[in-house]
């Protein structure tokens, strides 16, 4: 950590720093599923949803400034390389076999929802810590990420999200990312 006259305690600003590199990895890793979603759509709502995509990419791109942003702040290093954001992302690798436009809002409307969990419980933990300002970055992002999951999901009729067809991408061999080994 750097030296900073922030008045939080190093203890503070370390595990912080920790939470929001490891928040930050999950922002770009979603952001490169979104746009590999927006790249590969196809069907008779091609324009629409690769236009929604594109949105929730920039929102996306956004969260990910505003969290490396705060890291560094902390006196962190914000560590947001591709072979970081590989080996630390604790999301679901994106399924690549998929081109319809359901599977896509299925596979993107599960890694949103998980990513938003994830930002949730980061308020509370930072909160908890006595770090009211990063708690606040996450509220923020947290109230984007739920309205693009809600854009995402409107896609869907009611019966689809409560009997789980939003629940995992049909036909995708999306597997949990694993870290990789030297």
């Amino acid at each position: 950590m750097y030296e900073t006259k922030n008045d939080l305690s190093l203890d503070i600003r370390t595990r912080t720093a920790a939470l929001l590199n490891q928040r930050l990895a999950d922002a770009i890793d979603l952001g490169t599923q979104v746009k590999q979603a927006h790249w590969n759509v196809k069907g008779a709502s091609f324009i629409a949803l690769h236009e929604l995509f594109d949105q929730v990419a920039e929102h996306v791109e956004d969260q990910v400034d505003l969290l490396a942003e705060r890291i560094t702040a902390l006196g962190g290093v914000a560590l947001g390389t591709v072979e970081v954001v590989s080996r630390s992302s604790s999301l679901r690798a994106y399924p690549l076999d998929i081109r319809d436009g359901t599977q896509h809002l299925q596979a993107l409307s599960n890694v949103v929802a998980d990513f938003a969990a994830k930002i949730r419980s980061a308020i509370d933990e930072t909160a908890g810590w006595g770090d009211a300002t990063t708690s606040d970055v996450f509220t923020q992002i947290s109230r984007e990420v739920d309205k693009d999951l809600w854009l995402l999901e409107a896609h869907f009729d009611a019966r689809q999200v409560g009997q789980g067809v939003v629940g995992e991408a049909a036909g995708s061999s999306a597997a949990p990312r694993r870290a990789a080994t030297s």
